[in-house]
């Protein structure tokens, strides 16, 4: 088992929202202060209300991605019957920059857990081509598979995810 896919597979992203996958690039993603994501680390809603900057280091420039982020436990982890709700998906990402250099087909929607622990999922698919990539009607009940296989994506090359639970008024001090 690969040591970049077995923390997603402890957490259940592989399984759950993802099948098995080869990681074939780099995606850092870092919210404000200098956070980097690592799988299975935890942020304070408040830490990641912004939109992060993903950079994907691989491929070329013209290499294209589409980055989707979503949070498959809404709206709680013991009844997750919303899976998966849709937080961002920008397409047409050059290989070797940033997400900004993208195209956003969903604006970015900050994680607002109310009930539990939530995962937060960054996968990122290389494109084929540049193309049309249609937005899903609706945040709620998204597919991550579905998604992929309707815009002809194929298997994600790189995932990663954070943990984050509802923050009281006295762990925002």
């Amino acid at each position: 088992m690969s040591r970049v896919l077995e923390p997603l597979i402890v957490g259940k992203v592989i399984g759950e929202v993802l099948d098995n996958f080869n990681p074939s690039v780099k995606m850092m993603v870092t919210y404000s202060s200098n956070k980097q994501v690592f799988n299975g680390h935890e942020f304070f809603p408040s830490a990641v209300a912004a939109k992060p900057r993903v950079h994907v280091q691989g491929g070329d420039l013209r290499s294209l991605f589409t980055l989707v982020m979503t949070d498959p436990d809404v709206p709680g982890p013991s009844d997750p019957y919303l899976r998966e709700h849709l937080h961002w998906i920008v397409t047409d990402i050059p290989g070797t920059t940033d997400a900004s250099f993208g195209k956003e087909l969903m604006s970015y929607e900050s994680p607002k857990p109310n009930i539990g622990i939530h995962r937060f999922i960054f996968v990122l698919f290389q494109q084929d081509r540049r193309h049309k990539v249609s937005p899903p009607s609706s945040r709620d009940r998204f597919s991550t598979r579905q998604f992929a296989q309707e815009n002809k994506l194929g298997d994600p090359v790189a995932a990663v995810y954070f943990n984050a639970q509802r923050e009281t008024a006295a762990r925002r001090r």
